[in-house]
Formats: C-alpha cells, sequence, structure tokens
C-alpha cells in the first residue's frame, strides 16, 4: 500500500511522484493518507495540476536515467463468453476483471504505468487502457487476457472512448493539451487534434460523428468533428470539468465541474448548455443509462453517487457508496452501476431499481477508471471493427509517428 510522504525540499523525485499519487482525491491524484500538516479541506487549484503533474513524468524519467519501459504480453487465463467489468488499479499497474454474474474478480492484467481509464470496443474483443506515466494505451484481448499492443501517446494520457463502429480510440492526452486518435486495427495513432488546456475526459456520440472533451483548465468542453479530425465548437461549462458522458440518443451531453459541485447539460444540436445541475461534492465521473432515464455522477468527496432524472435535470437520488467514488459505469441492460472507490480498494455495485449498493467487491491500490464489456465467443467480433467478425490478435508495439513532445 502506498504511503504518502512529506513535501519538504529535501524529498527526492522518486518520494515526490508517491506525494503526487497520495494526495487529495480533488485532483488527478487520489489519497490513501494525508500528512497532518495539510488542511482538511484542501481543494484542487491550477497550479496544483501544473506543478504536480510535471513531477510525475519528469521524475520518472529523470530519477530513473532510463527511457519509459513498454508492456510485454503478459500470460492470464482466458474467460468464458459473458459481461465483465474492467477496472484499472493506478498504484497496482493493473486491471481487475470482475465477472458481473458473480461480482468476483476473474482475472488480474498487469498493464503501464498508472492507468488512469478504461474504455471496452463496442464488439467487446478489445480494452484500451491509458498509462498516464508512460504515455502510452495498453491494448488488451479480451478473450485471453493479455496485452496484445501498447500503443505510445501523448503526454499524460488520461480518458479514453471507442468509436460505435469500433475503428477509432480516442485518447485526451492532459499535459500535451491533445487528443490522439487510435487506428484500432493497426494500433497506429493517425491523427493528433488540438483542444483545450488539460484535457481529461472524452466521449464519442452514438452515430460516431462527434467527440466531446473536457478541458479542465479552460472551463470548457470541444466538440470534435470525427471526419476531419477538427475542433467544431467550444462550449463554456463549469469550473474545472472533468468527465463527460453522451445520453443514447445523442441529443444531450453531460458534464461534471468538479470545483462547482455541478453538472452541465449539452444540448448536442446547437451546442449550449441547457441546464446546470447541482450535485454531491467534486463529481467527476458520469454515465447515462442505456434507456437514457439517468445519469449517474460519482462526487469524490461525498463519498456518494448523484442520481439525476434526465427529463427533469433534477437529482432524484443519493447514494453512499465507498471512499472517494471516481468513475462509474452502467450495465449493458441497466440493471446495475459499478463505481470504483478509488480510497477504499473496492467497486460498488448499485441495483438500479432500488438505487442501493447490493455488493462491495474488492479490487487493486487506487482503482480508478471502470468500463463494462461483453465478450464474445471465440472467433466472434473482428478487432477494429464493432460488427462480428473473426478475431486476429496483434502483438506489435507500434510508436507514434511524428515527434513527441518531452517533459
Amino acid at each position: 500500500m502506498t504511503k504518502c510522504h512529506n513535501t519538504s525540499s529535501s524529498v527526492n523525485p522518486v518520494e515526490r511522484i508517491a506525494v503526487t499519487i497520495c494526495r487529495t482525491v480533488r485532483g488527478v491524484g487520489a489519497q490513501e493518507t494525508l500528512p497532518s500538516s495539510v488542511p482538511p479541506d484542501l481543494r484542487v487549484r491550477r497550479s496544483w495540476w501544473d506543478g504536480l503533474l510535471r513531477t510525475l513524468v519528469a521524475g520518472l524519467v529523470v530519477a530513473a536515467g532510463l527511457a519509459l519501459p513498454m508492456v510485454a504480453p503478459q500470460p492470464a487465463q482466458a474467460v468464458p463468453p459473458g459481461t465483465y467489468a474492467y477496472v484499472t488499479n493506478f498504484n497496482a499497474d493493473t486491471v481487475s476483471v470482475i465477472n458481473t454474474r458473480t461480482n468476483t474478480v476473474a482475472v488480474t492484467v498487469p498493464v503501464g504505468n498508472a492507468p488512469w481509464e478504461v474504455a471496452v470496443s463496442p464488439n467487446g474483443t478489445r480494452a484500451y487502457v491509458t498509462n498516464r506515466a508512460d504515455d502510452t494505451v495498453s491494448v488488451i484481448n479480451t478473450a485471453t487476457d493479455t496485452v496484445v499492443a501498447t500503443v505510445p501517446v501523448g503526454l499524460e494520457p488520461l480518458g479514453v472512448a471507442v468509436s460505435p463502429d469500433g475503428t477509432r480510440a480516442y485518447i485526451t492526452n492532459f499535459r500535451a493539451n491533445t487528443v490522439s486518435v487510435i487506428k484500432t486495427s493497426t494500433n497506429t495513432v493517425v491523427a493528433t487534434i488540438p483542444v483545450g488546456a488539460a484535457p481529461i475526459g472524452v466521449a464519442v456520440s452514438p452515430n460516431g460523428t462527434r467527440a466531446y472533451i473536457t478541458n479542465s483548465d479552460a472551463d470548457t468542453a470541444s466538440v470534435i468533428k470525427t471526419a476531419t479530425n477538427r475542433v467544431v465548437a467550444t462550449i463554456p461549462v463549469g469550473a474545472f470539468p472533468f468527465g463527460v458522458a453522451v445520453s443514447p440518443n445523442g441529443t444531450r451531453a453531460y458534464v461534471t465541474n468538479l470545483n462547482d459541485d455541478t453538472a452541465s447539460v449539452i444540448k448536442t444540436k446547437t451546442n449550449t448548455v441547457v441546464a446546470t445541475v447541482p450535485v454531491g461534492d467534486a463529481p467527476q465521473g458520469v454515465a447515462v443509462s442505456p434507456n437514457g432515464t439517468r445519469a449517474y455522477v460519482t462526487n469524490a468527496d461525498a463519498d456518494t453517487v448523484s442520481v439525476i432524472k434526465t427529463a427533469t435535470n433534477r437529482v432524484v437520488a443519493t447514494i453512499p457508496v465507498g471512499n472517494a467514488p471516481r468513475e462509474v459505469a452502467v450495465s449493458p441492460n441497466g440493471t446495475r452501476a459499478y463505481v470504483t472507490n478509488a480510497n477504499a480498494d473496492t467497486v460498488s455495485v448499485i441495483k438500479t431499481a432500488t438505487n442501493r449498493v447490493v455488493a462491495t467487491i474488492p479490487v487493486e491500490d487506487l482503482p480508478f477508471g471502470v468500463a463494462i464489456g461483453v465478450v464474445p465467443r471465440p472467433g466472434h467480433g473482428k478487432p477494429g471493427h464493432g460488427k462480428p467478425g473473426h478475431d486476429r490478435s496483434t502483438t506489435a508495439t507500434v510508436p507514434a509517428p511524428g515527434n513527441r513532445t518531452q517533459p
């Protein structure tokens, strides 16, 4: 279990990295314990992000004096076809694969350094994991639960989303102020799109024509036209926008504003905010139910999930969960919501019909991201496509094109 260190000038770069990871959950890091000198109501500030996030990457490179490692494919047991929740464990450099039928961890997959977020392809054959400290994305073959490719992207990759047809994965690069577009059939970066300052969240519209990005230091959301890989709109939202999700019918996008304790509701046709919903303290993750009637928001400093009725844009329930909930994902049938509790090393399972926690699943150190996918039978589901086909794995570690900014 990672422990926090003091923040005096004598602390070496490696120890400062641990401090960054242990800092309060209001920022990109999360705490396990805090020194007594830290104010009880420590809240995120842009200067904190700028300085300590640079320490994380720069410290890893300078202190080690080595190139960042790539992740080789790791052997792991195969899982039977079914529905699974994939959870990134930030401090453990792993992904926990939860069988949603039994609510137990079936497999733990080693990935890159400081895994942040995860997304599963529509056909269920691949899971994409952003490794914040490696500047890479790990590609997991869900049938074998092994990493079959490691793709270099921009600096500090955080958010990830896959297009509905499965051909593209979109990655937010927090420190580069860009979005990397990965072609999933070749696991190569085919475009790098400038967006706003310090992008975190990303979601793709159901028809695949738009990608929505939260720019935390700009208090805006960027709208990317996926056909041209260009920003076509920039929408002012609340303070420090974090997560984003799009409704199943594509008419609304929901953005959590961490420093406002609100969620902005964007009308996608006009790219305007049509409602601002008060939620809990430090909202981060957001997910919309498959039928579009509810939006679930994790409140990291309140240890709760707010349930928004989308027809009225009002909170209709507040659900206690574990310590420092980070992200949330809803099952394909809409009956369960899975919430990562960063400081409890658990996942809470919410029964959506009753808005109650019905299971708590132990995972590994500092769980952050969560995504749910349906793993098909072998031979069904071709990588890089949203429709069934024949599965062909890749094992290459492929460099991104062009020059990459160094810390």
